[in-house]
């Protein structure tokens, strides 16, 4: 039965899948907007470009480039990391800026049918912070296109880094996010609800309160708590009082605690350490190493040499015991105000 568009993806069975499900591919654009890493842009590509070398090992990359010469200089440097080039595709969809993660497209399956969609959210750089972002809005549709898959449009602004994934009916997100007045001011928390329902094929929706201090996204969930299975949660927080995040990363934790999953469960919490304060620049920026991405193979997981770094590997390796765990310095990338899984989107094979 071929998908219907004037039903909603859940009512015919579709769904994201949690990302630990097997991925086709990881999807990325290329870093190239200047304002977003003043002064610093040149110094992303090797770690970028390393990134890209460990997804090659276990799935395709595909990315989004402006032009011929754009793909020529990303190709130089994923040559230089030594990624796997037959595993590397390169698309000519140019965008504003990198987050792939909110920006790309959110694809959904139905295991039963072996079909694939694509939701096209709305995108407004996170509440019109940073236009222009006409670009980035469509790509979700290009890709829909250019591999003659269905698209949805729901019309209201959605970021794939505001809402986590447990694979088995449940989304977790925040409200200092997603019913932030800069994104669908017309919408009250039950319509939002309904949304996300209906366009991600979910059951149920849990709401934290807050993200950390100096993330521009408003509070993205992919900064603070990730699911690592059906019913577990690693959430940071910050082991020093005095620090502007302790007490926002407590209030969080106390409501995870209160939380029930569709079964009646409580959710399994690992603590994660905060790394020390990233500041440049007299700004305090959004480090986090939760902010790491599950490829089909390994964890890759923000790192920002300091004394916490190896401490948190060895918490992620002991909660996704699946995968192998890399820890890759994020210190020049996380200047853009996000890292690995802000930089990518997963595409789930059917």
């Amino acid at each position: 039965m071929a998908f219907n568009p004037a039903q909603s993806p859940k009512s015919q069975g579709f769904f994201f899948p949690a990302e630990w499900h097997k991925h086709t591919a990881t999807w990325l654009s290329w870093p190239h907007k200047e304002e977003s890493w003043p002064g610093k842009i040149d110094s992303i590509f090797p770690i970028y470009a390393q990134f890209i070398k460990l997804l090659t090992e276990s799935e395709l990359v595909r990315i989004n480039v402006a032009n011929a010469a754009m793909q020529e200089f990303a190709l130089k440097h994923i040559q230089l990391a030594g990624a796997d080039m037959s595993k590397v595709e390169f698309f000519h969809f140019p965008t504003n800026d990198a987050w792939c993660r909110d920006h790309g497209p959110a694809f959904l399956i139905n295991p039963t049918t072996k079909e694939k969609i694509i939701v096209d959210w709305g995108y407004n750089a996170w509440g019109n912070k940073y236009p222009p972002f006409d670009l980035d809005d469509v790509v979700p549709t290009l890709i829909a296109n250019h591999f003659n898959l269905p698209v949805l449009h729901p019309g209201i602004v959605m970021e794939g880094g505001s809402v986590e994934f447990n694979g088995a009916g449940t989304l977790l997100t925040s409200r200092a996010c997603l019913l932030n007045e800069n994104r669908n001011p017309h919408l009250n928390q039950a319509q939002i609800e309904k949304y996300l329902s209906d366009y991600y094929g979910v059951d149920q929706i849990l709401w934290v309160g807050d993200g950390i201090v100096g993330d521009d996204t408003d509070g993205h969930i992919d900064d603070i708590t990730r699911f690592v299975n059906e019913d577990t949660v690693i959430t940071v927080i910050e082991e020093n009082k005095g620090d502007e995040n302790y007490q926002l990363l407590q209030d969080n934790l106390e409501e995870l605690k209160e939380m029930r999953l569709l079964n009646g469960k409580q959710l399994n919490i690992i603590e994660l350490p905060m790394p020390d304060p990233v500041i440049f620049e007299d700004q305090r920026l959004p480090a986090s190493y939760a902010n790491y991405y599950l490829s089909n193979k390994y964890v890759v997981v923000p790192t920002y040499r300091c004394a916490n770094d190896d401490k948190a590997l060895q918490i992620i390796a002991a909660a996704h015991p699946e995968r192998e765990v890399i820890g890759l310095d994020s210190t020049d990338i996380i200047w853009g105000l996000g890292s690995f899984h802000c930089l990518s989107q997963q595409e789930p094979e059917v």
